[in-house]
């Protein structure tokens, strides 16, 4: 069986109840999430070998944080313990046209102390098929940009696939340095990228004329975008985008594409409405392109996988993709209706 493992920042959730503002009722719903760990535990979901790697401060919530992702079977012998706190983040799920809206609490949590040689990846990734992180790791402090420049080149160097999410996060980039001075030095040792037209921008410096809220994007502005990234960068096999259409804060029309060097790729488009949560759906987008590449049999069957089970993310509350491949499968055969499964 093939091994994936990811590296990033677990963080705790606070959220009000579905529906509610910020302490419209003095409590919140915790849970836990980011988005390394929400591929490991979409990709331990769908049957394969995962394996996180973060540090977690060594008390009560760490431990909690622990046992949640032994419950969805992902390895955690890889997890540091150490610092003083866990990661927080506020999540209030917008309705209609009232926006969602995250506040970060993660200055100083554990993942943030750590620096280019305190992981041994050539022991974590011995065994391992496939790399996965995102950009928000790099933009939690310079430690934390060293750490993943050193996981990528290794991975490079032993042959290991390495998936990056851009996932630009313009309120993290705070220790000293641009994501620009940063991000394409990490994305040179980069197989599979995943990024929309912002993260582009703001972390490579390829710029695209595209309005999100427009109601509909022009595809031919996507594959310009992704000619202009993959000659930058040659090293890039696969770039995959998602094509995100706000209607409203519940209701989105969702589509992917990918470029590869042999083609071009679209998915279906999905209309999600009565949104249930939205954080998490690139992520799953991430784990299902992920599964794709690995089990089907064209780049275009692994586009529909990814967008089929992105699009199911929207209707699970919480981080995690908690779907399995057969109801991914179905979604992307066709299967839309919601019947109840006898």
């Amino acid at each position: 069986m093939k091994k994936y493992i990811t590296f990033g920042e677990l963080m705790l959730r606070l959220s009000p109840p579905r529906g509610e503002v910020f302490l419209q009722t003095p409590g919140f719903v915790a849970t836990f999430g980011g988005a390394e760990a929400n591929v490991a535990v979409a990709l331990a979901n769908f049957g394969e070998e995962t394996a996180l790697v973060t540090v977690l401060p060594d008390n009560a919530l760490g431990d909690a944080a622990i046992r949640e992702l032994r419950g969805f079977a992902v390895d955690v012998s890889k997890i540091k313990r150490g610092g003083d706190r866990i990661g927080v983040y506020y999540a209030e799920a917008g309705v209609a046209m009232r926006p969602s809206k995250v506040i970060y609490d993660r200055a100083g949590s554990a993942i943030t102390t750590v620096g280019e040689g305190d992981f041994d990846w050539r022991e974590i990734l011995a065994g391992a098929s496939w790399f996965h992180t995102t950009g928000i790791t790099p933009a939690i402090s310079s430690g934390a940009a060293a750490a993943t420049l050193a996981a990528v080149r290794t991975a490079g160097a032993m042959g290991v696939k390495v998936s990056l999410d851009l996932n630009y996060r313009r309120k993290l980039w705070k220790w000293g340095k641009t994501p620009g001075e940063v991000m394409p030095e990490i994305v040179k040792h980069v197989d599979v990228l995943i990024a929309n037209e912002e993260d582009c921008q703001k972390c490579l410096g390829i710029d695209v004329d595209v309005d999100v809220c427009a109601g509909s994007l022009d595809t031919k502005i996507y594959e310009k975008l992704a000619a202009e990234v993959m000659r930058r960068f040659p090293n890039i096999t696969h770039l995959a985008v998602s094509l995100r259409e706000s209607i409203s804060a519940d209701w989105n029309n969702w589509s992917l594409i990918m470029a590869t060097r042999n083609g071009f790729h679209q998915s279906k488009k999905y209309e999600i409405r009565c949104i249930v949560d939205r954080i998490g759906g690139g992520d799953s987008f991430a784990s299902g392109l992920i599964w794709g590449l690995n089990h089907t049999e064209s780049p275009a069957e692994a586009l529909e996988f990814a967008a089929a089970a992105s699009a199911l993310k929207h209707t699970i509350y919480g981080d995690y993709n908690r779907i399995g491949v057969a109801d991914v499968k179905n979604l992307a055969a066709g299967d839309a209706s919601g019947r109840v499964q006898r």
